[in-house]
């Protein structure tokens, strides 16, 4: 099941985000005590760290995705296709549940990479920290989903997703660059630089939740 690491662009555009959400969000984390309340964006999304001005622009720094006829792809829909082969495995089953980026449960998926709970209970300023950089993450690949608005894999071959509940949704932005990707890296970059110890376990869940969602996005 592995793939290739992601594009150097779009690790450029996490680790900016992760990088500027650590500095802001450990500025603001007290020594003792729980968290400041944060607004909500939407129902159950915080706000996150950064302003509209200061999230990297992903329209500028990622390349054209791939075109039609190109070697690109080709190996798009060859790893979609595989992808799908993968329906009933237990690697769909993980990617169904790395796809839920809805908090507690997205927050328990690095508890076993980091060696330690991550819970509003537990942790709660850790906790906190990865709901505000899932925003800021996600936020950062709007200016090129907006621009290219490249269309998801199952509305051309109408197979079904590992998470199909959301295929509504889905169905009104581009995938490219693929926002649980964007989001699973820049945790998996932050939560490195929190717990330098644990870094290869980190990176190696950020590549698990970051590699191939079946049927529902390509490899670039």
């Amino acid at each position: 099941m592995k793939r290739c690491m992601p594009n150097y662009a779009i690790c450029g555009i996490v680790f900016i985000v992760a990088c500027l959400a650590i500095i802001t969000g450990c500025a603001n984390i007290e020594t003792q005590g729980k968290p400041a309340a944060v607004p909500e964006v939407r129902p159950g999304v915080l706000a996150g760290y950064l302003t509209v001005k200061e999230l990297p622009d992903s329209s500028f720094l990622l390349p054209t995705p791939p075109a039609p006829g190109s070697a690109k792809f080709a190996l798009d829909e060859d790893v979609s296709r595989k992808n799908l082969a993968l329906r009933g495995t237990p690697r769909w089953k993980q990617a169904a549940v790395d796809a839920d980026l809805t908090f507690p449960d997205a927050a328990g998926t690095f508890s076993c990479a980091i060696n330690a709970p991550i819970t509003e209970q537990d942790t709660p300023h850790l906790y906190m920290l990865m709901r505000r950089i899932r925003t800021d993450a996600s936020h950062s690949t709007y200016s090129a989903k907006n621009k290219y608005k490249r269309v998801r894999p199952f509305m051309v071959n109408n197979q079904p997703t590992c998470s199909p509940d959301e295929e509504k949704s889905l169905r009104k932005n581009g995938s490219y660059p693929s926002g649980h990707t964007t989001i699973g890296w820049a945790w998996a970059l932050a939560l490195s630089e929190i717990a330098p110890d644990r870094v290869d376990a980190i990176l190696a869940r950020g590549r698990v939740r970051g590699s191939r969602r079946p049927g529902r996005v390509r490899s670039h």
